[in-house]
């Protein structure tokens, strides 16, 4: 039998996050179903590979109706990955990234980013407070409080928010060293993971009060319609 180191470093990471974010999914669990049966709007924004965080919780099969994906082009890989690598150093950029999306004070934002340290996802969260918006960071909390910021502030993400969400990956996001050669990312599978847990806890929450849950269906499985979940919350979703 083959024996896959990364599964097994995967599996340990696993563990990890469940023990550092116990405490903090529990909490926003709650959050997140009051949010939902208040008819609230939960944002993901991320830069670069962060970005894909917040397409795993966006419009898809098993997942919320009411979360907003902020997917700008200038905050993405798509149009260049050393584009959006310096387009997320740039200062002022966050402030024209919210001002396109419908986001209420009574609403949530996630803030995904592994260092924590760069100024788009910083003054996203800086703006988001100002705004009066709750706001989640979800950063590699040991690699961003030993890291300097690129903002001119001095702050790091985790500075700048109401809760912090640990992804617990190594430094550098690598679980292995090959060759000499670190690899094995794992941030993305981690911070999916928490995310994805708060989300079915709030559902348990929701459900044991007899509430409607807000949750796609798989458009290839038959008999199922999701239309009624765009029609509440597509004039605040932009990406619908």
């Amino acid at each position: 039998m083959y024996n896959f180191e990364y599964m097994n470093k995967v599996e340990e990471l696993l563990h990890k996050v469940d023990d550092a974010n116990k405490e903090k999914i529990q909490e926003l669990a709650v959050k997140f179903a009051d949010n939902i049966k208040n008819n609230h709007i939960i944002h993901v924004f991320g830069t670069g590979h962060s970005h894909m965080i917040g397409i795993e919780l966006f419009c898809r099969a098993g997942g919320l109706g009411n979360v907003n994906a902020i997917l700008d082009p200038d905050a993405l890989t798509n149009f260049g990955a050393r584009r959006s690598g310096a387009m997320e150093k740039v200062s002022g950029l966050a402030d024209v990234i919210f001002d396109q999306y419908k986001i209420d004070k009574d609403d949530i934002m996630i803030i995904i980013s592994n260092s924590g340290r760069n100024a788009v996802p910083v003054e996203m969260a800086m703006r988001c407070q100002k705004e009066g918006v709750y706001t989640i960071a979800l950063t590699n909390l040991h690699q961003s409080q030993n890291t300097t910021s690129r903002h001119p502030s001095g702050k790091r993400l985790f500075e700048c928010v109401d809760c912090i969400l640990d992804n617990c990956v190594p430094d550098g996001d690598a679980l292995m060293n090959v060759g000499g050669v670190a690899t094995g990312p794992g941030s993305t599978i981690s911070s999916i993971f928490v995310l994805d847990t708060i989300v079915n806890e709030a559902l348990k929450i929701l459900a044991a009060e007899g509430c409607e849950l807000p949750v796609f269906q798989s458009q290839n499985v038959d008999g199922f319609n999701n239309d009624a979940i765009y029609s509440k919350y597509e004039d605040r979703v932009k990406h619908f």
